[in-house]
């Protein structure tokens, strides 16, 4: 991990190489946050997800990586979830073949989210899903 920013109670963010580990590491951070903040309810689909992203920025950027989390804002809301990189492309949905061994990350982001969508950055792009607390 390269950093690690204090962004108050209601907020936490990552940052990683471009590197194989980041996946492993960006899970990590994001069970440990979900757990402090008492969603664990949310980690395993948060965490899929996440390492969803991930995977797709390090195959097709070669920057940092960036994760961040904004914790809902009451029992009724919704967790943003948002994972960066330096490309500025957003990326592209596609319909993979039975045979395929990738092609499925953004479908299954689209299908586990209550909303999702890329916007861009200073330098690159944002990818971002909400995730609803169940209650």
């Amino acid at each position: 991990m390269i950093g690690v920013t204090d962004s108050g109670d209601d907020c936490a963010e990552w940052t990683f190489p471009a590197e194989p580990g980041a996946v492993r590491g960006a899970r990590a951070v994001v069970r440990g946050q979900l757990r402090a903040w008492g969603l664990d309810v949310l980690a395993d689909i948060t965490t899929l997800l996440v390492s969803e992203l991930v995977t797709n920025a390090l195959r097709h950027a070669t920057g940092p990586i960036g994760v961040r989390l904004v914790r809902p804002a009451g029992p009724s809301g919704a967790l943003l979830v948002e994972v960066s990189d330096p490309l500025p492309d957003p990326p592209r949905e596609r319909a993979a073949e039975l045979d395929d061994e990738s092609g499925r990350g953004l479908q299954l982001v689209a299908c586990s989210s209550r909303a999702w969508g890329t916007r861009p950055g200073e330098s690159g792009k944002t990818v971002w899903f909400e995730l609803a607390v169940p209650g």
